[in-house]
């Protein structure tokens, strides 16, 4: 059988890793991030990886 969607899993872990590094950068007292255009970074690269996961899961339901 024949794996169509190979990059599901590494997007999903990238998912995973930047979704926990924003919530440790970010300060709930102050509402602010430490470093915040490494985390403006973060969540763009997060947000593409999401972005990605939707559209295979929507391809997938098509078929």
């Amino acid at each position: 059988m024949k794996n169509k969607n190979p990059l599901t899993f590494p997007f999903s872990i990238i998912a995973i890793i930047l979704g926990v590094i924003l919530f440790k950068q970010f300060d709930f007292k102050t509402l602010t991030f430490e470093k915040p255009i490494l985390a403006g970074v973060y969540f763009i690269i997060f947000l593409f990886s999401i972005f990605f996961l939707i559209k295979n899961a929507n391809k997938r339901v098509e078929k």
